[in-house]
């Protein structure tokens, strides 16, 4: 019988608890593929600018994600942005610089060690329409058709019920709102040794779920234009998150696209 770690409380708890130690200088990041400190140069290969690194406090960065959400995300002046797992506000606060002073960006995160450090980061580069609420990404505190994008970067294959998490954005958008997710999808069955190591639990691995899965949880939300595109280069970078693992066989980094149909669109389906 699997040992696989399912429990909602424990996981939550776990991950939680790293990610706090992480916030509060405690704790190295499990999936940590800049090993030699080069938190700068990491998120260069995920697509980061060096222009949108300068715009960004020290602390930021922590070197958590998996990919560059912002590059998809296509973010207009005015709009309204959600960003789910927000970490240390960084990419929250390169989407206040794109939506401006008329739009608002809020990240939702539930480790008060990290809202701690993204509320210290908008003060340092005087965001003042950027604010971060604690939350579960589950329930997300937040009024219906908020947004008008949702972004985040290797987050959701934390939480044990990423339906719930697609139901919940699907809510928060507005109609025609859209979705922009880097991600960690599974590309093949994982071990059995990996299934039950609870560091790769919390370091991105073990709780990636399938392409397909996702697909099917954003349809069953209501969502259209879904697209999830695996970027099998990102191979590279994953093999460092636990080296000689062979991880980067069984995970790979995705881009993750949605929308919420517009309001003449779902009366001329219910018609």
């Amino acid at each position: 019988m699997s040992d696989q770690i399912t429990d909602t409380d424990a996981i939550k708890e776990m991950v939680r608890a790293r990610y706090g130690g992480i916030a509060a200088g405690a704790a190295a990041s499990c999936c940590d593929s800049a090993p030699d400190g080069n938190l700068d140069g990491k998120a260069r290969r995920m697509g980061y600018s060096a222009a949108e690194l300068a715009a960004v406090p020290e602390g930021a960065n922590l070197g958590l994600g998996c990919g560059n959400p912002q590059a998809i995300a296509a973010m207009r002046p005015g709009e309204v942005v959600v960003d789910l797992g927000s970490g240390a506000g960084f990419d929250c606060l390169l989407a206040a610089r794109q939506v401006g002073p008329a739009g608002h960006v809020i990240g939702v995160d539930m480790t008060h060690e990290m809202l701690k450090a993204a509320r210290e980061n908008a003060r340092k580069v005087g965001a003042a329409n950027v604010e971060f609420r604690l939350g579960e990404l589950e329930h997300l505190p937040i009024a219906d058709s908020t947004a008008d994008v949702i972004l985040s970067n290797c987050v959701i294959n934390l939480v044990p019920d990423k339906a719930q998490v697609f139901r919940e954005a699907f809510r928060v958008l507005k109609a025609n709102g859209r979705l922009a997710i880097s991600d960690v999808v599974n590309i093949k069955p994982l071990s059995p040794d990996l299934t039950v190591d609870p560091a790769l639990l919390c370091g991105c691995v073990s709780g990636a779920a399938p392409s397909t899965e996702i697909e099917g949880w954003l349809a069953d939300a209501g969502f259209v234009d879904i697209r999830v595109s695996v970027k099998q280069e990102s191979r590279e970078m994953i093999q460092t998150w636990a080296p000689g693992r062979g991880i980067e066989d069984y995970v790979a980094s995705a881009i993750i696209e949605a929308r919420k149909p517009a309001r003449d669109e779902i009366r001329a389906c219910c018609a």
